[in-house]
């Protein structure tokens, strides 16, 4: 029988700490269970897009560059199967889309405005403090607190488009909620929203908590809307209950118990296809029927 081929695709890190201890334990389990794995870089290739052809039975879309999300698709066009569906990390990519989506589908999610001229916000910026996101942005590069409008004129104006949210005042802390197929990991750190930022390269430190019922609905129900199977989300427990702040597909999974075994076996079900392929839900009433 021969081995299935499996390609991940991995982002570049000027500065990265340490490997992943995470994907380092899945390539060993993967390896044990007969896979062959090839690992790439892109950044660290060269490579033409016109000759690049499916060579492999899954590829793992870790990456969130916008290299390896266009090689994704060139792939994507020729039929490959990817994890996660390149669809689906498109859309999840584009914070913009991924706030109306979820809006849509009944998901809490802080009130949002996007807009080319940061002048038009202050009236908004009068009523309610604001938070400003680049519309693809990660690990909270670029983002801005307005508690007014006067600190408008400080942010530096968008060379691209933002999504602007409603800031959701809770303890300071944010919920990471970190999803494996139907499981669901939750840990709090101190949010970089209220100010309590990393210092001097160090992580932010991660405490594992349970999962509220409230909290594993809303991720679950993330993960159906957006197509998802390995997906992390940003959570603020506000005063009307958890919000929704940020979504992104497959995270580090740092700190989660047994995420190596568990990402293994999703990869493993996913390439054999063990379990029917997820179907995004548009709308909370479709999802209804």
């Amino acid at each position: 029988m021969r081995r299935a081929r499996l390609y991940f695709m991995l982002a570049f890190r000027n500065n990265s700490r340490s490997p992943n201890q995470v994907l380092v334990g899945v390539f060993d389990i993967l390896r044990g269970r007969g896979f062959h794995i090839e690992i790439g870089i892109a950044e660290r290739m060269l490579l033409r897009p016109e000759e690049l052809s499916v060579n492999h039975d899954l590829y793992i879309l870790k990456s969130h560059t916008d290299l390896w999300l266009s090689l994704a698709g060139v792939l994507h066009l020729q039929g490959a199967r990817l994890l996660n569906p390149y669809l689906p990390c498109i859309a999840a990519q584009n914070k913009i889309m991924t706030a109306r989506r979820l809006h849509a589908a009944g998901v809490p999610v802080p009130r949002s405005w996007v807009t080319g001229n940061l002048n038009l916000l202050s009236v908004v910026a009068a009523e309610r403090p604001l938070v400003m996101k680049p519309f693809d942005g990660r690990r909270g590069n670029g983002v801005h607190i307005v508690n007014e409008p006067g600190q408008l004129a400080s942010v530096p104006s968008p060379r691209r488009p933002v999504l602007v949210q409603e800031f959701v005042p809770g303890s300071g802390e944010e919920l990471k909620v970190y999803v494996i197929g139907s499981e669901v990991f939750a840990a709090r750190q101190s949010s970089a929203i209220h100010g309590k930022c990393a210092k001097n390269g160090k992580s932010i430190q991660r405490i594992p908590c349970p999962v509220s019922d409230e909290v594993r609905r809303i991720a679950l129900r993330c993960g159906e809307v957006s197509g998802l199977g390995l997906y992390g989300l940003d959570m603020i427990e506000g005063l009307d209950g958890p919000v929704v702040v940020d979504l992104n597909y497959f995270p580090s999974y740092r700190g989660v118990p047994e995420a190596a075994p568990l990402v293994a076996d999703y990869i493993e079900a996913y390439a054999f296809e063990d379990f029917p392929r997820l179907t995004p839900v548009e709308t909370a009433a479709a999802a209804g029927q």
